[in-house]
């Protein structure tokens, strides 16, 4: 297949839990560097030119929406020459994030899917890649719109929430 005929991703990296690593130093699990394209590699993507982006790496509490507006920016930069669009992002304000961006972007020709992980890719039990995986599939069979996945589970952005206590994401109404 050659590079013109293959499916363009997005990959937007924010930051968030799928992004951390293990200081020796600290002792701390700290977002540092971006590691996704490092997991992209091991993924068979017949037919996928994936394209990314890390946009900053920080833990979603510590966003504002100063970093949000910055997560806007690169999404419409992205859109300059459409494709499907997803962002790795730290589960805790990932919906916020979501809801930042749905009314500045009304008129989407592409799915924004939002993932990240509850355990560091990278880490024993981490669901970081699964995620990760599942949004690139996603990504190409969404139809436009915002949405988060997590845990084969696709939600819209106005229907969903972090369940804490199950350390899963929930339907909402």
């Amino acid at each position: 297949m050659t590079e013109a005929a293959k499916q363009r991703i997005y990959l937007l990296s924010t930051g968030g839990t799928i992004e951390k690593v293990y200081s020796e130093q600290t002792g701390a699990v700290i977002n540092d560097e971006t590691k996704i394209e490092r997991y992209l590699q091991r993924l068979r993507l017949p037919g996928t030119e994936v394209i990314v982006t890390n946009v900053m790496n920080k833990d979603s509490l510590d966003m504002t929406d100063a970093d949000r507006e910055q997560v806007y920016l690169a999404v419409l930069a992205a859109l300059a020459q459409p494709a499907p669009i997803v962002i790795s992002h730290g589960t805790d304000t990932m919906v916020q994030t979501g809801l930042y961006l749905e009314p500045r972007l009304p008129h989407l020709e592409v799915p924004i899917i939002l993932t990240g992980a509850m355990t560091p890719l990278g880490f024993e039990g981490t669901d970081g890649l699964q995620n990760l995986t599942e949004s690139l599939i996603a990504a190409r069979l969404l139809q436009p719109g915002i949405h988060v996945a997590m845990h084969s589970q696709v939600f819209p952005i106005r229907n969903v929430r972090k369940d804490r206590a199950l350390a899963q994401f929930v339907w909402t109404n």
